[in-house]
């Protein structure tokens, strides 16, 4: 129940970000962070979530064939749903996810997790949900 739940949530944030004009706002936000070789954050949209101490970022994340992300955590929670592509996601404390265009995968916050791309790459549409002011991610040991 909660799973489907976090995933409503995303395609509802997903839809208001792209009916909102995404693209269009996405020029008043940073430019793509990269923190790993390879991966390109697009980020599409930013705002406010009650009571205004955190803040909702969707973004494209594209990942470069055969690639290594870095582990690292975020500052709050990431749900993501694999618009292309396939990739392994190592979440600490759960066993290895293959995840392929279709599938979506959730990480909690100040978790440690990494992953590794198919001969493909991948493409995400991810929604972080992180406290204000934080870098959207940290390398983690």
């Amino acid at each position: 129940m909660f799973k489907k739940s976090i995933m409503l949530i995303v395609a509802g944030l997903a839809i208001t970000a792209l009916a909102a004009g995404g693209a269009a706002l996405a020029q008043n936000l940073p430019t793509a962070v990269t923190q790993t070789q390879g991966l390109k954050r697009i980020p599409l949209q930013k705002f406010d979530v009650p009571p205004g101490e955190r803040e909702a970022v969707v973004a494209v994340v594209e990942i470069a064939a055969n690639s290594d992300v870095a582990r690292h955590t975020h500052p709050g929670p990431e749900t993501n749903y694999i618009l292309e592509g396939e990739l392994t996601l190592n979440v600490e404390g759960q066993p290895p996810k293959m995840l392929k265009a279709g599938d979506s995968a959730y990480v909690p916050a100040g978790t440690p997790h990494a992953a590794r791309t198919g001969p493909n790459g991948a493409k995400l549409l991810v929604v972080y949900i992180v406290e204000k002011g934080k870098p959207l991610a940290t390398p983690a040991p």
